[in-house]
Formats: C-alpha cells, sequence, structure tokens
C-alpha cells in the first residue's frame, strides 16, 4: 500500500531540468526535489530562482526537479517565456540544452496530438512513429551552427517555433499516408520544422503586429523562405528538407512565392507542408486575427484554395482529422 500511495504521489508532478530555472526569473509554480520518496520544497512560486539555487542543486548533483502537474499550465507560459534564453546559455552542458530542446518539441507534439488530433486507432498506431521522427530530426538539428540557430529562431519568437512544431505533426499524420521510406519522412520532419525559421530575421513589430500589413511590410514578410534557405545553408538538410523551407509558400496555380512553381514542380511533402501550415495559421490564435474553427477552415480551403492545393491530399488530410482509417 505504502508503494502504491507513493507511486500515486509521483503521478501528480512532472520532471523538469534544473537548467530550465533562470537565475532571475521567477515562475508561478512550486518548484520540489525527491527526496527518497517524498517531495520536497525548494522554491515557492513567484519566487525569484537566483545563482545559489542553481549552484545548490548543481553540488549536489540534481539532475531533475519536480513541478506538481496542477501547476503545469504556468510552467508552459515559462517555457514560453524562457526556453530560447536557456538553449542559448553557452555556460550551460550542450547535450544537457538538446536534450530540453528535445523534451519541448515533444511536449508541443504530444500536447497538439491529444488535442487537434481525433482519438482513433491510426493516431495511437502512429503516434510511436511520429516521435520516433521527432527523435531523429531534434537529433540532426542539435548540432553545431544548427543548435544555434534554432535557438536564436525559438528566442525572437516562441509561437512561431510551436506553429512549426504543430506543421511537422499535421504533415508527419498526413505524408504517413504514402508509402514513403524513412529518410524521406525525416527529411520532410526537417523541412516542416524549419519552415518558418526565416522569420526569425523578420523585426518583430512587423511578424508580431496586430494590424493589417502594408504593402511593404507583406513583402519583408514573405522573404523569409529565401532568409530561411539561408540560415540552413550549414544545416545537415537534404532536397526535401530545403524544398519544404523555400517552397511552402507556392501555389499549384503558379501564384506563390517565391518563385511561382506550379503542378508538378512542387513535391508531395511541400504540398503537405503547406496545407499543414495553412490549416495550422487559421485555427490557431494570432496577433493579427483570432483563431478560426476547424470545419470553418477546411471549407475555406476547399472552396477558396480549390486551385492552389493539391485537392487529393487535402481531401486525405481531412480524412486524417476526421480518423479514417486510409493507411
Amino acid at each position: 500500500m505504502h508503494n502504491e500511495n507513493a507511486a500515486q504521489l509521483q503521478e501528480s508532478y512532472i520532471s523538469i531540468s534544473p537548467l530550465m530555472l533562470v537565475p532571475g526569473k521567477c515562475g508561478r509554480f512550486n518548484v520540489h526535489l525527491l527526496q527518497g520518496r517524498e517531495f520536497v520544497l525548494y522554491t515557492k512560486a513567484d519566487e525569484q530562482f537566483t545563482q545559489a539555487h542553481r549552484n545548490k542543486l548543481c553540488d549536489h548533483g540534481v539532475c531533475e526537479v519536480y513541478i506538481q502537474k496542477e501547476h503545469e499550465v504556468f510552467y508552459k507560459e515559462y517555457v514560453e517565456d524562457n526556453l530560447g534564453h536557456v538553449l542559448m546559455d553557452d555556460n550551460a552542458a550542450y547535450e544537457e540544452r538538446a536534450r530540453i530542446l528535445h523534451e519541448a518539441s515533444l511536449a508541443i507534439v504530444q500536447e497538439a496530438f491529444d488535442r487537434r488530433l481525433p482519438e482513433h486507432i491510426v493516431r495511437q498506431r502512429n503516434f510511436q512513429r511520429i516521435v520516433e521522427t521527432v527523435q531523429e530530426t531534434v537529433r540532426l538539428l542539435a548540432q553545431g551552427q544548427s543548435f544555434k540557430a534554432i535557438a536564436q529562431f525559438i528566442s525572437h519568437d516562441y509561437s512561431t517555433f510551436s506553429h512549426c512544431v504543430h506543421v511537422f505533426l499535421y504533415s508527419s499524420a498526413l505524408l504517413q499516408t504514402y508509402d514513403l521510406d524513412e529518410e524521406t519522412m525525416v527529411q520532410a520532419g526537417i523541412g516542416a520544422m524549419l519552415h518558418d525559421i526565416g522569420k526569425s530575421v523578420i523585426p518583430s513589430e512587423i511578424l508580431l503586429k496586430p494590424g493589417v500589413l502594408t504593402n511593404q511590410e507583406r513583402n519583408i514578410i514573405e522573404t523569409h523562405t529565401t532568409q530561411g534557405l539561408k540560415l540552413c545553408r550549414l544545416f545537415p538538410l537534404g532536397q526535401i528538407a530545403t524544398d519544404c523551407i523555400q517552397h511552402h509558400h507556392e501555389k499549384l496555380d503558379g501564384n506563390g512565392y517565391p518563385m511561382n512553381l506550379r503542378k508538378e514542380q512542387i513535391s508531395r511533402p511541400v504540398r503537405a507542408v503547406t496545407i499543414a501550415d495553412i490549416y495550422d495559421a487559421m485555427t490557431t490564435n494570432r496577433s493579427y486575427c483570432k483563431a478560426m474553427n476547424p470545419f470553418q477552415v477546411l471549407r475555406i480551403m476547399r472552396d477558396e484554395m480549390y486551385g492552389e492545393l493539391d485537392i487529393n491530399m487535402f481531401k486525405r488530410f481531412v480524412q486524417v482529422l476526421s480518423g479514417a482509417d486510409i493507411v
């Protein structure tokens, strides 16, 4: 019975890396240590975390601290504000920062899977493959200059990073309905994760502008595809990934950017990322527009973007969202 109670108690907490506790910052959550079978309060909610706190954990070899699950929503807010700072801290061990990037990416995927995709055997069967793709994608990205660029991207705008992870999830779920090899899936996943990285060089006053963009501002925003390609020139990318970054705003009717590609010039992975990008953008709150109902978004995509999107792939996407077993 004692072991049962201990297990139940542990289920009430989530573990995090001490590296996420940034000196000089405070969060709306208590931080606990696990001593034996008991959780002991270390810092209180809204208490500023100090370098002394960090040093004490380090001196005692503490690798994990714990947050009560009831405070998880506050911790997520804290992560949004501080993840970029943590990843850019060169004083911290690279391996630990890479682990944090992986955990943060996986947490976004898990939450989106739970809230945005249907409860269905397809979802359950494919989740593990998507998790494995996340792991391989982050492993490839968490290297040298790639890692630094990702950290700067997250620091510039966490919401765009979160959007990229959502696009990764949707496009991966869609592409799994085709008979694609693992390398193609991983490269498409990398392309999805990085498709908007070029926005990290777009001024925040334009990127997060609450009102309508001027023509000049729109032109600046549209440079993010080519800017993204420049940022990724040192990344371990294949052609599929670079195509997803550069071409995800191309349209089948030739009216997209930056190269006005048409039909067969746009690859299947790019078409999937485009569909996922549009859907997630329109169903998510943005600085200039509130989230729309998923059914309304799908209706707009079907009726108003018919000539722009791969309509057969779009139909598959609708089936994925509805939980239809098409694989």
